[in-house]
């Protein structure tokens, strides 16, 4: 049942995360565990297992780390403890998050190297290669899966290809795609792999997660930056005990299960994909219809999140449009993408085509109160 259809109090969240979750994920939350319980351990245990699977990854290949902070905590943790002392980082960037990772590195101290793509463009494998052939002191490479600036899912079993080819540590932001695209580890050469809670998987806030190769993490020993932020040691201490370092946010975690559960229950990563489509299909169809044009090309874009250019209308101002459409409960989000005026509009989370039709009513609505054109 959709979130506006059940009558829930809650706005409903077409943003990339945190989303609007379920009423059982809510109602997990509602348990008071402690850290050291024999049924939380197993909880998370078994939260480890099913993120394998979803990756369709081998768990004598594979581990999964789990780890306090949003998926950036994760993302950094990745940089922090897995890049060697003397080694360089590509990075393969089209948008605001892989700015953000080359952000991280400089302040970690590790060197890299950057090729810079539009963010209405996927990196262009060429250009990926002749960077490799003239620097043999890169170590890793690393990019976004669907950069949640545009939308734009980009050619991540391609780069591994290139990155296995050129013998190099290949890790992917995959925040925005992981358990609604699907994908095998494997088979796409990644060696560490990032997410959250709070995305397709439709938990809540709380923790981000890494699926790493287990020979890539074990050859870290000694290379971490960070205390808190060692993958390593995170991922010895719950094969040691089941248990966090430090304190773990429990009714996230427990809330997480529960959703993973109901991922299972739809299907697993093919029947949450197909729902999304179907939002996003039936968004981008009223959005032409409301008279919005995609910032991206079709063919280059995904069906988590979509930016819409703001339309060219004297009336059009985004902070009254946003307000308007908060105020009968929707929530949409502002735009990311550097060269052009945008909004992005999230297709996942427990939302429901009906949730979409119900949110382009309102947006009907609210361009006739702005005295904006429709189009039909």
């Amino acid at each position: 049942m959709s979130a506006s259809i059940s009558g829930w109090k809650d706005k409903v969240l077409f943003t990339p995360g945190p989303l609007t979750t379920s009423q059982t994920v809510k109602q997990a939350l509602l348990r008071d565990l402690g850290s050291r319980d024999h049924e939380f351990i197993e909880q998370v245990a078994d939260i480890r297992r099913r993120l394998l699977a979803i990756g369709q990854a081998s768990p004598d290949d594979y581990v999964a780390v789990p780890m306090q902070g949003s998926g950036t905590f994760s993302i950094e943790a990745v940089f922090a403890s897995t890049v060697r002392p003397d080694g360089k980082v590509l990075l393969v960037i089209n948008g605001a998050y892989g700015q953000r990772m080359a952000k991280m590195c400089a302040m970690l101290g590790i060197d890299t190297e950057q090729l810079i793509f539009p963010e209405n463009q996927v990196p262009d494998l060429d250009k990926i290669r002749a960077a490799l052939d003239a620097d043999d002191t890169i170590t890793d490479l690393a990019t976004v899966h669907c950069e949640t600036t545009t939308g734009i899912i980009n050619p991540i079993e391609a780069i591994g290809a290139l990155a296995k080819e050129f013998g190099l540590s290949y890790f992917v932001d995959a925040m925005s795609s992981f358990g609604a695209v699907p994908l095998d580890l494997a088979q796409a050469q990644i060696d560490y792999l990032v997410s959250s809670a709070n995305k397709c998987i439709e938990g809540v806030p709380g923790f981000g997660f890494t699926l790493a190769r287990r020979s890539a993490l074990e050859a870290t020993e000694g290379w971490s930056r960070s205390l808190s932020l060692d993958l390593l040691a995170q991922w010895r201490g719950l094969e040691a005990n089941g248990q966090f370092r430090f304190t773990p946010p429990t009714h996230a975690l427990l809330a997480f299960h529960r959703a993973l559960v109901e991922l299972a229950q739809e299907g697993g990563v093919v029947g949450r994909g197909a729902r999304y489509e179907a939002n996003y299909r039936c968004l981008v169809e009223g959005m032409a219809r409301l008279g919005f044009t995609e910032y991206l090309d079709r063919s280059l874009q995904g069906y988590i999140i979509t930016s819409f250019l703001y339309p060219e209308h004297p009336n059009w101002d985004f902070t009254t449009f946003y307000n308007l459409l908060n105020e009968r409960d929707y929530v949409i989000y502002p735009g990311k993408v550097s060269n052009a005026d945008c909004f992005r509009i999230g297709n996942i989370g427990r939302i429901f085509v009906a949730d979409v039709k119900a949110l382009l009513a309102a947006m009907a609505d609210v361009l006739v109160e702005m005295e904006i054109y429709i189009s039909d």
